[in-house]
């Protein structure tokens, strides 16, 4: 079977539209101009040099042909015109040649609409030197030549006027091919990007796309090839702050993490350069001699993170070692980028799931069940009172339905909750414990220690997440009357403890071992680990704890939950 013939080989009716009505406009100013029907003979021309660029327009040999000999009888046209009008002495040969060129605009439209440049170009040139020759050559019955000055002038205008024409029709081409098929070229873009990043996390272990692992990784690098007592890799964060991925040293550190404070670590994130200093970038640091390097990591144009080298000796940095250095930070600075930029994606899509599941919940089941009760209700209101027996299983089902609705609620609550970027993680799970606890009659005791640095968003919702588990764990399947909520934060390094007092993790449900299983993936995600351990005389504790260190160990042991409360 033949295929069909192309689109694009089949005439256009707007272009038939439009030559006709610029056919009929320069017919009748021609006939204004000159006074001569017998100046019409050349409307029939180009008439029928049209034919050929109406039906295919996208040909490649006859279409071009036929606008070639479009834009050349125009131009002989316009000085035969011009000629005439001269002669009758109405006008001048200028605005005489007025009356057809501005048929110009039809072929050079058409060209650049159709993408093709070199034949716009090709027939401006082609009409600049037929309207000059023709005008040398056409000279009048007494011999006189028509080259003047307004006749030059007036041509000249046209075909700026025309080239214009034929720019805006090119600007407006790419515009609607940017909007063509429905497909909006943003989301185009961002449905490629999207597609390859699905690919290459595909491809890659987990442990690769970890902004947490590849700054540790990078500062187990430096340590080997530089002096380094102490270490770490920041980011940045909402609020114009920096977050701790990953440090190493002898002691905690508790690093400057704003931007708008006087430190080499503000003046490398500005600057984009490397920046040495004989103080540390520490606000905790007690004095002597200290040699600091703030090295930025730079993808592109974009600073994703710092570097931060400190040793106890003077002059520890000279260019030999920032030259090692920057040949480390260099590459590293990329794979933090697309981490970062990953963990940011995934965040994202979760969180509006969380949103969609809330919101489908919400108008969906709640509100159903909702109705059910009030069922419930009526017909109790209505059930005679001989009905003693059916009437308690009613009052049973219609406190049962009551738990549910409790429970969604709770669970819609959950589900809404974030890590605000200005209360921090603290705040969030005590607003958490607090609403669950007021639900379920649970006593509710807070230890928090936050310091005013900040975790990554996304282990602050990581860690969010462990805590609500394990709080409705507690809640669910415990039968506790107290619950110890301990929340100490001290980037890099954190630790939550949920403990109760109830009756223990042996006698949990499945759902619940479930709920635990759940956590220590987060944990694991997050590169933490998940403690679970019994707590005396009953109950369950449940940990989650990032890094160690001498400082959060004392910090952990001066707030667990006391053990015979």
């Amino acid at each position: 079977m033949p295929a069909p013939s192309p689109a694009p080989l089949r005439p256009h009716p707007l272009a038939t539209a439009a030559r006709v009505v610029m056919l009929s406009l320069v017919a009748v100013l021609t006939l204004i101009t000159t006074k001569d029907v017998s100046q019409l003979r050349w409307i029939a021309l180009l008439a029928v040099a049209g034919i050929p660029a109406v039906l295919v327009a996208r040909h490649g040999v006859f279409g071009p042909l036929g606008r070639f000999a479009e834009v050349v009888i125009v131009c002989l046209a316009a000085s035969e015109v011009a000629s005439m009008a001269l002669i009758d002495g109405t006008v001048g040969g200028g605005l005489g040649a007025s009356a057809v060129l501005p048929y110009l605009s039809v072929p050079l439209t058409v060209s650049a609409l159709q993408r093709r440049s070199r034949e716009g170009v090709a027939l401006l040139t082609v009409a600049a030197i037929t309207l000059l020759v023709a005008g040398l050559i056409t000279q009048t019955a007494d011999g006189r030549q028509i080259t003047q000055f307004g006749y030059l002038v007036v041509c000249a205008q046209w075909l700026i006027l025309a080239a214009l024409g034929t720019l805006a029709a090119g600007t407006l081409r790419r515009a609607m091919q940017s909007r063509g098929d429905g497909k909006p070229q943003p989301y185009a873009e961002a449905t490629r990007l999207l597609t390859q990043l699905r690919s290459v996390a595909r491809q890659l272990p987990g442990a690769t796309l970890d902004p947490g692992g590849i700054s540790e990784h990078l500062v187990e690098e430096l340590r080997t090839v530089v002096r380094a007592d102490r270490a770490a890799v920041l980011s940045a964060s909402g609020g114009g702050r920096l977050v701790v991925l990953a440090q190493a040293g002898v002691d905690r550190v508790d690093w400057e993490t704003t931007l708008d404070s006087d430190s080499a670590i503000a003046d490398a994130w500005a600057s984009q350069q490397p920046q040495t200093a004989a103080r540390s970038q520490a606000r905790s640091h007690r004095g002597g001699d200290v040699s600091a390097l703030v090295v930025p990591l730079v993808a592109g144009v974009r600073t994703v993170g710092l570097v931060i080298l400190e040793a106890d000796v003077a002059n520890a940095y000279p260019q030999s070692v920032m030259a090692e250095v920057d040949e480390l930070t260099g590459p590293a600075a990329l794979r933090l980028e697309a981490a970062l930029l990953f963990d940011e994606v995934r965040s994202l899509a979760t969180n509006e799931e969380r949103q969609r599941l809330a919101r489908e919940i919400h108008d969906g089941v709640a509100q159903e069940l909702v109705m059910v009760g009030y069922g419930i209700d009526n017909a109790l209101a209505t059930l005679p009172e001989e009905a003693k027996e059916t009437g308690e299983e009613l009052r049973t089902l219609r406190g049962e339905v009551t738990r549910v609705i409790t429970e969604l609620r709770l669970s819609l609550f959950e589900l809404r909750s974030e890590v605000d970027r200005h209360g921090g993680l603290a705040a969030a799970i005590a607003e958490y414990a607090r609403t669950v606890g007021a639900s379920a009659g649970l006593r509710v005791h807070y230890t928090l220690d936050e310091s005013t640095a900040r975790l990554p968003a996304a282990t602050e919702a990581e860690l969010l997440r462990i805590a609500q588990e394990a709080i409705t764990n507690a809640r669910k399947h415990a039968g506790a009357t107290n619950l110890w909520v301990t929340c100490a934060v001290d980037p890099p390094y954190a630790q939550i403890e949920v403990s109760d007092d109830g009756q223990g993790i042996a006698d949990q449900r499945p759902d619940g071992r479930y709920g635990l299983a759940i956590m220590a993936e987060r944990a694991e995600r997050i590169r933490g680990r998940l403690e679970i351990r019994p707590r005396h005389p009953s109950g369950t504790t449940v940990a989650v704890v990032l890094g160690t260190s001498t400082r959060r160990d004392s910090v952990r042991d001066s707030v667990t939950a006391p053990e015979g409360e």
